[in-house]
Parts: structure tokens; sequence; C-alpha cells
């Protein structure tokens, strides 16, 4: 019996690259760091919880923070503001891997944080997972899923930290109070960086995207969960504290990324449409 195998080109490689674009998409977020959670809330915090260790955050050491329902945390107070300022002229200490108006009174699931563990250095976490927007609503069925860890570096420095940034899944930027859409697009959209509330130069950083209609959303230029820094995942964003001070390295250039975030219906079908084209054109038997 002879066989006769036929190259795959055309559809049959666009479907594979697509197919291979969703599954590297939704694998930063790493389990865990759920210990506690923050009830389902509009604009609410956390008192001071304990790191498990000690940070220098630009010549300040800290070891407790404050975990904000709107996608950051504070070390010098709570923050219940919803709309976005900026990082770069900010008096506040703030570490914020998605700045933006959550909403988990009605929809979504809330926010969870607590100690664990990252690359086998001991950690603390806050997840933002299936999280919604205000005003939150069982009809919308766009939610964000991103996740802040702080790692304990005292193997390299007294003091030292790793900031990782995880993301999984935007598909809003903005709470309707914040000017969005129902749809929670556009207004005064989300900034993602961290400063230390004094405006000094390097003290302070803002990730391109940040505050600009569509930039981070799932396909877009700066899409968060394409892109990375620091690291070798998709959708991981790794800040170093090093000696009090941080070197953010170069942000990712701004480019359009394929909108299949991975565990999307869409992904599957992609799948089933590779499945089926790698199936008629690959191989004849005869």
């Amino acid at each position: 019996m002879q066989c006769n195998v036929r190259r795959i080109s055309g559809p049959g490689v666009v479907l594979a690259s697509l197919f291979a674009a969703s599954l590297a998409w939704g694998q930063a977020i790493v389990p865990g760091f759920d210990a506690d959670t923050l009830p389902p809330n509009d604009d609410l915090s956390t008192a001071a919880v304990p790191l498990g260790f000690t940070v220098d955050f630009f010549g300040i050491s800290r070891s407790e923070v404050f975990v904000n329902n709107n996608g950051n945390v504070t070390f010098d107070s709570e923050l219940s503001t919803y709309t976005p300022f900026d990082l770069t002229s900010t008096g506040q200490e703030i570490i914020a891997p998605f700045f933006a108006d959550v909403d988990t009174r009605r929809a979504g699931d809330p926010v969870t944080y607590g100690t664990g563990t990252f690359d086998g250095r001991p950690a603390f976490g806050v997840n933002w997972i299936n999280v919604d927007y205000y005003d939150s609503d069982p009809s919308h069925t766009n939610r964000n899923s991103f996740q802040l860890i702080l790692v304990d570096r005292s193997d390299v420095a007294a003091g030292d930290f790793d900031i990782v940034f995880n993301f999984d899944q935007i598909q809003w930027e903005a709470g309707e109070a914040s000017g969005s859409d129902e749809n929670g697009l556009g207004g005064d959209s989300a900034r993602v960086g961290y400063s230390n509330g004094t405006g000094d130069p390097g003290t302070f950083f803002e990730l391109p995207g940040s505050a600009i209609n569509g930039a981070f959303l799932d396909g877009g230029p700066n899409a968060l969960v394409s892109n990375r820094l620091n690291s070798t995942v998709d959708g991981r964003y790794i800040f170093q504290s090093r000696t009090g001070g941080i070197d953010p390295g170069t942000p990712p250039p701004s480019a359009p990324a394929v909108p299949v975030p991975a565990g999307h219906l869409f992904g599957w079908l992609i799948l089933a449409l590779f499945l089926l084209t790698a199936g008629v054109l690959t191989a004849r038997r005869f």
C-alpha cells in the first residue's frame, strides 16, 4: 500500500498557527494564593495584610499591604478610588496589575489573596479571577482574570523582591462610572504599573498602553495576555526590586495580536477546524 503525504499549506497553516496561539494564552496565572477572600463588594479594601516577609520598596521597608478591590495593592493606606489615576504622578505607594473599576457584588468571582510559593520562593499573591466591572450585572459575559504575586528574594539580598503580573483574560477596560459603555469599553481605561508616591525619577512606571482605549484588551495593540516582560511566558510581566530600586526593563512593542483567548469556545472551534483540515490535506491513503 502506498501512502502519499501532502504538505499542509494555506488554511491548514493558518489554523495551526491560531491553535498554537490559543494554547500559549491563558497559561500565566498560577494556582493558589486564595486562603482569604475579600467579600463581594464595590470599591472596598482589606485591612493591612501581612506579606509573610519584608520588602524594600524604594528605600522603605514594608511587611504588609492593603488589598484593594479595584485591581491594585497599596502600602501606605487602603484605596477606594475606582477611576484609575496617573501612576507617574500619584502620591500613593501602589502596585497595580490592572487598576480599574472592579465590581464583584452581583456577578463574577470575589477577589482572593494569601501566601504561597512562586518558583520555590515564599510569596504573597492576589487573584482577580473572572471579575466583573461596574455596574456589576449577571448579563455581563466579558470578564477579566489577572493576578499579582510579590516574591521574596531575600536569597539575593535583604528586602529584595520580585513583582509578578499575570494575565489570562482581559475583556473589559473600565467601569461605567469611569465613562465606559455598557460593555466596559472606552472611558478612563486601566493603568498597569507601580509608584512609590514621591514622583522622583525611577520610582514609578506605567506599562505602555495604560489609559489608552482598547490597548490592553485581548487582541489589542498592547494586549496583556499575548505580550510579556522579563519573562518567557505570554501574559507574565516581572519586575525585579533590588537594593530598593526597580529597573523595569524594556517594555514590549505595540503589535496586533490574534484575539483567541485560551479556554474560549472560539479556541475549541479552531482546534476542530485545524484537525479537520489537517485530516483532509495531510494524507490520502489508497
